[in-house]
């Protein structure tokens, strides 16, 4: 078993934390929120004053911040951890940001002799409480396979993507169709139900037709048609409106970098930056439904 430093306990964070401690990893955890902390240390974690603190004496380091500056900062700051690991110390980021911060921090960190994998994940807070995460990681083959031990705590399903910053890429298009799928799904169902059709029999009925999409099958969007997702709890817990707007704003930028052509994307991009201008940055990205079906 490791000694696992564990650095953003939010909504994923937390929970895949969680799941460390259940493997009977030794897990040092830090965050701003004092609360999120504190639910880590009835589990038994430990905790420390700072992100450098709490870091001393690990073996690896994990991190999952919101956005590519709060990595930097971590890594890269004034108080960075590059500057007081030991060699051969494992990071691994599990954010979602840009490839080029990915390639950024990895490279500063083989200058001190450090081993960096950027492992952002999918499969939601769902996935992230169950132990089931899907990594997609991206770096050197001896470090992902130093990795994979640790990610099988979190995770069940354990890709390689490439390089550094190739598991970032392969996250930033699966984001960017999720988003496409989410609003897609909205617009039909809310246009079968204007039509008199009853949403959970019209999502039925378009889960085994070709229609049918992880949306449809484990996180419907219209309230009461599904139990246990955000919208059969008024949006809250879940991805949120404002992180969905950051990744499709990644693959953006991504796709104007390498020229390449996103209609689709851009239309969720805007959709999603839509819906966040009006208020709904901290629901659930699954609210995009009320787009088309305001309350």
């Amino acid at each position: 078993m490791a000694k696992v430093t564990f650095i953003g306990l939010g909504n994923m964070g937390g929970p895949m934390a969680s799941n460390l401690l259940k493997a009977g990893h030794e897990v040092t955890v830090f965050d701003l929120s004092k609360a999120a902390v504190e639910a880590l240390v009835t589990e038994g974690a430990r905790t420390a004053d700072s992100a450098r603190a709490a870091a001393d004496g690990a073996e690896c380091v994990i991190t999952m911040l919101p956005a590519g500056k709060h990595v930097e900062a971590v890594y890269l700051g004034d108080e960075g951890l590059l500057e007081s690991l030991p060699a051969g110390t494992l990071l691994i980021d599990s954010s979602t940001i840009a490839p080029e911060t990915s390639r950024k921090v990895a490279a500063a960190a083989a200058d001190k002799d450090l081993v960096f994998i950027d492992a952002p994940v999918s499969g939601g807070v769902g996935g992230a409480k169950a132990g089931t995460l899907t990594f997609i990681c991206g770096g050197e083959m001896s470090t992902f396979n130093r990795a994979r031990p640790v990610l099988e705590a979190m995770g069940k399903n354990i890709f390689h993507a490439g390089p550094h910053g190739a598991g970032q890429v392969a996250k930033i298009c699966n984001n960017m169709m999720l988003a496409i799928l989410m609003a897609g799904t909205s617009e039909a169902l809310a246009l079968g139900v204007k039509n008199g059709l009853d949403p959970a029999v019209l999502s039925e009925i378009m889960k085994q037709s070709s229609g049918g999409n992880w949306a449809l099958n484990v996180y419907n969007p219209w309230p009461g048609v599904m139990e246990g997702v955000p919208a059969s709890r008024d949006y809250q817990g879940g991805f949120l409106v404002n992180l969905m707007t950051k990744d499709l704003g990644l693959a953006f930028d991504n796709a104007v970098a390498n020229q390449a052509s996103i209609p689709m994307g851009s239309l969720a991009r805007n959709l999603f930056q839509l819906h966040a201008g009006q208020g709904n940055g901290d629901l659930d990205f699954s609210s995009i439904l009320r787009l088309y079906k305001p309350d």
